[in-house]
């Protein structure tokens, strides 16, 4: 019986957080290796042909295949093994040491260890069913990334008019797209009061094309048997219900689904690493580990982003510590960030470690309402530690603060709060 194969780190996704990890984790000197289940890295990023990433990372508007290939050859480049259309069966932890249970074509079922792993799975698409559209299932629904996925790999035009419900990027995106391949998008439909993309792909994906942006309103119901041929739209309230003798008929043959994102965290949930119920993603301390010890966060299966940059950059600091852990654990002491659901959706990290040797940590967070004259203070007790004034701050743009604690005193006493006031 062959000998169980050990590495420092391994990493769980070849997407863009989980190259940004394995590169990182290199770097500073682990035995790395990168596990992906589809045939090709890179992720989402592989189908994602317009510009707009990399501009905070590589100062360039690049595609998403440019960006993804810029990381590749950084992987490349340090001989970092990778181990394509691989899948994980379970994982257990033995003492101080992961180990995994994977299976492949070339190995079969087979197994690993890693003193720490790195979390990169990224996030997937809610479905229909998932908010609750009355109506059959006809051929014609899709989310948007998958309608994506048919226009941009697979050269092919999946409606001819359609309608699409959402405004999240992904969702305004593919209006562009699919206007461009010769479809006719009736209109977004968003049953929010306000757009959930950001504000330049407002501009350039629907005011640049005239594609109409109907906010308080949802698709209630889908009409077809075989093929979708129309949908019910209906205003809502401000809970967001549709209201009673608004409804109108749209004829349409395709739906495209924006309705959000959810990390995937079912690796996470079998490890019983604890989630927060905002995010949908692992409780994690400013050096992205969760709250099982070794295990480490990043990217889009710890928070949804709104842009590729911060999914590298939170990828490369994951990585970094994974590196050393490995090297040198230690306990941790965790200490509370307090936050208010009235004001953010959520702040991420969850907790700082006072123990570590970081002593720098970055806080992202997002608003739960579009405000105008605002200030975001973090306080330790009543000693002001960051403070930054925003003229205007919207859910869809992620803010982060950025955090030098090595002249914080953080201790039980002593605790940390991030809070948003007026003026």
């Amino acid at each position: 019986m062959s000998e169980i194969k050990t590495y420092d780190v391994i990493v769980l996704g070849a997407g863009p957080a989980g190259l940004a990890a394995g590169y990182a984790a290199k770097q500073a000197g682990a035995d790395v290796l990168i596990v992906e289940r589809e045939d090709r890295a890179g992720g989402i990023l592989k189908q994602c042909i317009h510009d707009g990433f990399g501009i905070i990372r590589f100062k360039q508007k690049l595609t998403g295949p440019e960006y993804a290939e810029r990381y590749i050859k950084m992987v490349n480049e340090l001989s970092i093994p990778m181990l394509m259309s691989t899948f994980v069966l379970g994982i257990q932890k033995n003492n101080e040491l992961f180990e995994l249970q994977l299976v492949n074509k070339k190995n079969g079922v087979f197994a690993l260890r890693a003193r720490a792993l790195v979390l990169a799975n990224g996030c997937r698409e809610r479905t229909s069913k998932q908010v609750f559209i009355h109506g059959s299932r006809p051929a014609g629904i899709y989310t948007a990334g998958t309608a994506q996925y048919f226009v941009n790999i697979m050269g092919m035009l999946p409606c001819k008019e359609c309608v699409i419900l959402g405004s999240g990027d992904i969702g305004l995106i593919m209006a562009r797209r699919l206007t461009l391949e010769g479809s006719k998008v009736l209109g977004v439909y968003e049953a929010k009061s306000t757009p959930s993309g950001l504000a330049r792909n407002i501009v350039q994906c629907l005011e640049d094309y005239n594609i109409p942006l109907y906010l308080s309103h949802t698709i209630t119901r889908i009409i077809g048997s075989g093929r979708v041929e129309a949908v019910e739209i209906s205003k809502v309230d401000e809970s967001m219900k549709p209201i009673s003798g608004t409804e109108q008929v749209v004829k349409c043959d395709g739906v495209i689904l924006s309705v959000g994102l959810v990390p995937e965290n079912e690796i996470a949930e079998s490890l019983d690493i604890k989630l927060d119920p905002n995010t949908k993603g692992p409780l994690v301390d400013q050096n992205f580990m969760t709250t099982m010890e070794g295990v480490f966060s990043c990217g889009n299966a710890l928070h949804v982003n709104d842009l590729v940059d911060y999914v590298s950059e939170s990828g490369e600091l994951a990585g970094l510590q994974a590196s050393r852990y490995a090297r040198n654990s230690h306990n941790r002491n965790l200490i509370e960030i307090k936050s208010n659901n009235r004001d953010f959706l959520y702040v991420v990290p969850q907790y700082i470690d006072t123990s570590s040797d970081n002593k720098s940590a970055v806080i992202y967070y997002r608003s739960r309402d579009v405000k105008q004259n605002v200030k975001v203070i973090i306080r330790c007790g009543y000693n002001i530690v960051y403070q930054n004034k925003h003229s205007v701050i919207r859910p869809p743009e992620m803010e982060k603060a950025e955090l030098d604690l090595s002249n914080i005193s953080i201790n039980q006493d002593c605790k940390l709060e991030i809070i948003m006031t007026e003026g």
